[in-house]
């Protein structure tokens, strides 16, 4: 049974991303952004799905297990960095992808300021394509974890359906048909983590004695983990600051980013990010009383993997289709973000590295089905841990693209040279932090970012009111009208 309701929902991800090929248009535009017509509700739930990964079902639950309460400090941070940051880039971000004519986020990051960062931006497409791979490739990894834990699978073959089935849409569908079946996901998602809380506690004999026995395992209530670098309120400040720009890494996430680059209009920018905040805050709640509870469930799983306790609980706790319902939840974290890194790998490749000359849209689907076996390819060969895989390429992806997003979002220019020289030392300050060690105790994303941007802001200059003529900016691809295209 368990085995039929996961097959069931993987098949009505698959028609929902298809029946989007319906919509599709032959243009770049429209496979990379949906032709600018997503909806706030679509874009948020969207953007939120794709960051709530195999990350937060796998990674964030095996933290949670080994930490305790002082967890909730990740969320706390992370929430409240990445809302302060959305509150001065988000919407800036899409009028400038309406006003430069570009699909990619590099190539719109590059054109900030009205200016044509050529060399950056294929700097940058390298950068994004190493590093959204390896993503990509940590999220099929999630996913064969997560038939590992419940099926006795190979993490293998979980790997395998997961990239089929990443393929099977975003290839044929492009952005549109990720962002429909985000939606999708995230009902299921949520659903399934709810589900689990619920029977969890009340299989522990209720809120009380769930709290007693959390309260006899020690320091596992404790709201200030033992091994800060500073103890007490000091030592929990920097942790939580330094999360805090773990949340506005966001800003330097592309396949989280281009979400919000399809809207509709620069105005629909709030809606989308009560969408957003509303159902990240709710779901981040749901995985973090998950992974306490999977601490009295599977007292002796840290001897193993972590990472499995999600899977591992929903088997011992779930009749057989509901146990379905969770794989399914979990596939569908680590597929809505998979494929949108793929797509986001995909655009840097066409639009950044090959200068815009691919514009036929079989090969534009081409790429992105060789992107896809890449990442599986990679995913297939390593056993990093999903937490630690993410982390790094999140916190390479924000100093690449963070500093110089913040200094152009609040209104200074730089030259090309220096947008490098921000770019290249940002990333090389977060490698230097994490090879140090430092990251155990303050995010390498602090740094990396705080360091390059203040530098940014002290060498530039305040950028001309107007950016450059769009005409001057528009790749070759013909756009469809807005007012002809219809909204997804």
């Amino acid at each position: 049974m368990t085995m039929i309701v996961f097959l069931l929902c993987l098949a009505a991800f698959v028609a929902i991303g298809l029946a989007s090929v319906r919509k599709a248009q032959a243009s770049k535009k429209d496979y990379y952004l949906a032709s600018s017509n997503v909806r706030p509700a679509m874009a948020g739930l969207s953007a939120v799905a794709t960051n709530n990964s195999g990350y937060m079902f796998i990674g964030v639950i095996g933290f949670t297990y080994a930490t305790g309460l002082a967890a909730i400090w990740l969320m706390i941070g992370w929430i409240l960095g990445d809302f302060l940051a959305s509150l001065f880039i988000h919407r800036r971000l899409r009028e400038v992808t309406e006003s430069s004519g570009q699909v990619s986020f590099g190539a719109v990051v590059a054109k900030w300021s009205g200016q044509d960062f050529e060399l950056w931006r294929k700097i940058a497409a390298v950068i994004a394509v190493l590093f959204l791979g390896a993503y990509a490739a940590a999220q099929i990894a999630a996913g064969g974890k997560a038939l590992q834990g419940v099926l006795g699978w190979t993490p293998q073959t979980g790997a395998l359906i997961s990239a089929a089935l990443i393929l099977a849409y975003s290839a044929f569908g492009g952005i549109r048909a990720s962002i429909w079946t985000d939606a999708a996901q995230s009902i299921v998602m949520v659903f399934a983590m709810s589900l689990l809380l619920a029977v969890a506690v009340v299989g522990r004999g209720g809120l009380d004695a769930t709290y007693l026995e959390m309260a006899a395992i020690p320091g596992f209530l404790d709201l200030f983990p033992a091994d800060l670098l500073f103890p007490g309120l000091l030592g929990m400040a920097l942790f939580v600051v330094g999360w805090m720009f773990a949340g506005i890494s966001v800003i330097g996430q592309p396949h989280v980013m281009v979400r919000f680059m399809a809207l509709n209009e620069p105005s629909d920018m709030a809606a989308a990010r009560g969408w957003y905040y509303g159902y990240f805050t709710l779901f981040y709640l749901l995985a973090t009383g998950v992974g306490l509870m999977s601490r009295l469930y599977l007292p002796d799983l840290g001897a193993l993997d972590p990472e499995l306790a999600l899977p591992t609980m929903a088997v011992e706790l779930l009749p057989a289709a509901l146990v379905g319902v969770i794989l399914a939840g979990i596939f569908a974290a680590t597929m809505s973000t998979a494929d949108s890194l793929v797509l986001a790998c995909s655009a840097a490749i066409t639009s950044d590295l090959a200068g815009g000359r691919i514009q036929k849209a079989w090969m534009m689907k081409a790429v992105t089905a060789a992107v896809t076996i890449m990442a599986l390819l990679f995913a297939l060969s390593g056993s990093r841990s999903v937490f630690s895989l993410v982390i790094l390429a999140w916190s390479t992806l924000a100093c690449a693209f963070g500093p110089l997003m913040i200094v152009q979002a609040l209104g200074r220019r730089l030259n090309q040279p220096m947008a490098i020289a921000l770019m290249l030392g940002g990333v090389g300050i977060a490698f230097l932090w994490r090879v140090q060690g430092w990251h155990e105790q303050v995010y390498e994303g602090l740094p990396g970012i705080l360091i390059p941007t203040i530098i940014g802001l002290a060498i530039s200059h305040k950028a001309p009111a107007r950016v450059a003529s769009p005409a001057a900016q528009v790749e070759p691809a013909p756009a469809p009208s807005p007012a002809a295209t219809p909204q997804t």
